[in-house]
């Protein structure tokens, strides 16, 4: 039985359009800068900061925090340009408002999204400025107030200071006179701090303010959230986009004590129930018959489809669009005296965020304006979408921020507010909507298929002279982002990130991809398209180097030889592991290479092999990193260390099974997540310099993979070429 639910699939998808907008809302909210940092006493310096009489200086935050420390990297780059007393930092969260608040890195272009770790490169300016502008308003007050010229004035840890006749004047107390300029000072970037003169940039004794609450529980997440009234709803799925329910036992669903709505929808059937228990019974009851006849993804089996995209990739007519050129590389390879040529691929991977994707709602009586609770990387992206649901505009819509409980790309895509909103705008109550781990799976938006052909070409001397790797996946933008698809004719920005090779020296070369279209709904994951596309190189560039007959080391310094901070993490990395000594009876090494937005990283795994379960064991794994300048140093190890655990735990276990579009996988003992038994020591070592700041958060992952496949390599004499190398694979590999 059916019941009415006034809200189309035609109607919930204009709706919710601004879904596919996710790098190009820039602009779209309105409301007023700085109107959040108001309080008694306080005066507001620009968008960024407000100093109140008692010292405390609140710094906007723009960006999620999700385990990667933003709440401590960002407003540590204000204070340090405004000289804080850092014990008087606080922050809050921004407003939705792109326009001010958004990430000006070239590849958000103004999104105010947190995301590809490019939030401390991507305020890096803005937060430095708004600091230096603030330092600058409080120190032309204390000259008007004091009459001695600006120039005779400084500051020293939240005091401006009159050297001259010894006197020092806190900045609550300024606070009480100032007058701030309606527009604020100029400031040249060259009165910007040089790093000598860093206080709180760079400290290892900074620790993150996030921490304290994360271990003694007071931290709150969006599943936390508990408001007076609030109801509670389950969600079972849709399978896949385009699948909307054709009938169910809503009837039977009724009788369960404590359900108080069963809601067909178009993005599945939502359990409306007085308590979490009710809403869980309730979803465990219900049966669904599905109408797949508008989705795309129907008829998709990542079995079959494997084959299909290995005949794309080998087809030399096929459509692929070129990511990176240098010089001519197919007549290179063609006319090379030796040519070589490599398949690996990769399998379809969940988030596996601990965190299940949950959302508290509230929708007015009108139904013009809300207020979600939630934990997202797109307060902006949130606003926009409650706001197309409700056919009013994003100002109307309050997003309260919270920490996420895992990201890593899956809280990009709002459909939990989507979801909450629409259920809240039917039953007119406060919805508190959490997934079960089954149906997050079910919804899972996971890190492409792909399957990739390489080719080199060697001259007469064993020289590399040509270079060419395709790529076949579906295309990441043109579900996430296709404005940004369209623009750029076609290129997959998210998923093709990684196939370039700056770094390497070979005369010609060329990465391109070929679309696949199959209707899943995939999505940006943690390293995005690096993850799969420097398994595949650095792999085979290993193979290069044994045709070569040279030491896989050698060959990359060799090829890096015009980029100094690139042989500085491979030299670095190396004599951390000390690459030369011999290795106990079983055991080798393998070495990768990644750079990652412009964060340079080298990893060696030292591996060893049951040969009889085809289980492989990382016991040490060694990462060296130039990312620029180092916010956090402590940090920044965390980082690294973080990465690595998500890239071993891909390389080694991760995968989705698709059969008919659905994700075949149900929890955690069907979809394996690596344990803490498989853990290896990991070492890292972090190569601070004075360039501008490239990001930590994803970077440790691109080489892991490629590392271990090299060293198992070593031990055996076989190729793995695809993700994950779990042990049914490496069976069927020694087998071959």
């Amino acid at each position: 039985m059916l019941l009415e639910t006034k809200i189309s699939r035609r109607g919930f998808l204009k709706g919710t359009g601004a879904l596919t907008f996710s790098f190009t809302f820039a602009g779209l909210t309105g409301g007023r800068p700085g109107a959040a940092l108001a309080q008694e006493g306080a005066a507001t310096f620009n968008a960024w900061v407000s100093i109140a009489a008692n010292g405390t200086v609140t710094v906007m935050m723009p960006t999620s925090e999700m385990g990667q420390g933003v709440l401590t990297s960002m407003p540590l780059i204000l204070a340090e340009e405004l000289d804080a007393d850092w014990s008087k930092v606080t922050t809050q969260y921004a407003p939705p408002i792109p326009k001010i608040y958004g990430n000006y890195h070239p590849l958000f272009n103004g999104a105010m999204l947190t995301a590809a770790s490019i939030s401390t490169p991507g305020y890096w300016g803005s937060l430095r400025m708004a600091g230096a502008q603030a330092r600058r308003v409080l120190i032309d007050n204390v000259a008007r107030e004091w009459k001695v010229p600006a120039a005779e004035l400084s500051t020293d840890t939240g005091f401006v200071v009159h050297a001259a006749s010894g006197r020092r004047v806190s900045y609550g107390d300024v606070v009480r006179f100032a007058n701030v300029p309606a527009e604020p000072p100029k400031i040249a970037d060259s009165e910007l701090k040089k790093p000598s003169q860093f206080k709180l940039i760079g400290r290892q004794d900074l620790q993150r303010v996030d921490v304290p609450s994360k271990t003694n529980g007071s931290a709150r997440y969006g599943i936390d959230v508990r408001l007076p009234g609030m109801v509670y709803a389950s969600v079972l799925e849709s399978p896949m986009e385009g699948a909307k329910p054709a009938s169910t036992n809503a009837d039977v669903v009724m009788k369960v004590p404590g359900v108080t709505r069963v809601l067909p929808l178009p993005f599945g059937v939502a359990v409306v129930g007085e308590t979490v228990q009710a809403t869980r019974l309730g979803r465990n009851a219900l049966r669904v018959t599905w109408d797949t006849s508008a989705a795309p993804a129907a008829g998709f089996d990542s079995d079959q489809a494997k084959v299909e995209y290995a005949r794309h990739a080998r087809d030399p007519n096929a459509k692929a669009m070129a990511w990176f050129e240098k010089g001519d590389a197919p007549k290179a390879i063609a006319g090379a005296a030796k040519v070589m040529e490599a398949e690996y691929s990769s399998e379809h991977c969940y988030h596996a965020q601990m965190e299940p994707m949950n959302c508290v709602a509230r929708v007015a009586e009108d139904g013009q304006s809300a207020e979600v609770w939630t934990g997202t990387q797109s307060t902006a992206l949130a606003a926009v979408v409650a706001a197309g649901i409700l056919k009013t505009t994003p100002d109307k819509i309050r997003v309260h921020q919270h920490l996420l409980g895992g990201g890593y790309g899956r809280r990009i895509w709002p459909d939990a507010v989507a979801q909450a909103v629409v259920i809240a705008n039917i039953t007119k109550q406060t919805v508190k909507l959490v997934l079960t781990r089954e149906d997050d799976l079910a919804a899972a938006r996971p890190r492409p298929m792909t399957h990739h052909v390489l080719k080199a070409g060697l001259d007469a001397g064993g020289k590399l002279v040509g270079w060419h790797h395709r790529l076949v996946a579906e295309n990441v933008d043109a579900v996430a982002a296709p404005p940004r698809f369209k623009a750029t004719g076609g290129k997959d920005i998210i998923g093709w990130r990684g196939l370039e090779q700056p770094f390497y020296a070979v005369p010609n070369m060329l990465a391109d991809a070929v679309r696949e279209q199959r209707g899943m709904r995939v999505h940006a994951w943690r390293g995005i398209g690096a993850g799969y596309n420097k398994f595949a190189s650095e792999c085979f560039l290993d193979e290069v180097a044994q045709a070569m007959g040279r030491d896989p080391l050698e060959l990359r310094l060799e090829l890096t030889q015009g980029h100094p901070r690139a042989q500085g993490v491979i030299r670095a990395v190396a004599e951390m592991a000390d690459w030369k000594r011999a290795r106990p009876a079983g055991r080798t090494l393998g070495i990768a290479f990644s750079d990652y937005h412009e964060t340079l990283t080298a990893g060696i795994a030292e591996v060893s092999l049951d040969r009889k379960s085809g289980r492989i064991r990382v016991h040490q794994y060694w990462i060296a990193a130039d990312p620029g300048i180092v916010i956090q140093p402590d940090n920044a190890h965390a980082q690294l260390e973080g990465a690595v655990v998500y890239g071993l735990s891909s390389a080694l276990t991760e995968e989705l099974t698709i059969k008919g579009g659905a994700v075949r996988q149900q929890n955690f003992h069907e979809y394996r997540v690596l344990r803490m038994s498989d853990m290896p020591e990991i070492h890292t070592r972090i190569i601070a310099t004075d360039n501008p700041p490239t990001g930590m958060g994803e970077v440790g992952v691109p080489s892991v993979a490629p590392a271990i496949a090299n060293a198992v390599f070593k031990l055996t004499g076989k190729r793995l070429r695809q993700l994950p190398m779990s042990p049914e694979r490496v069976l069927g590999t020694l087998k071959a």
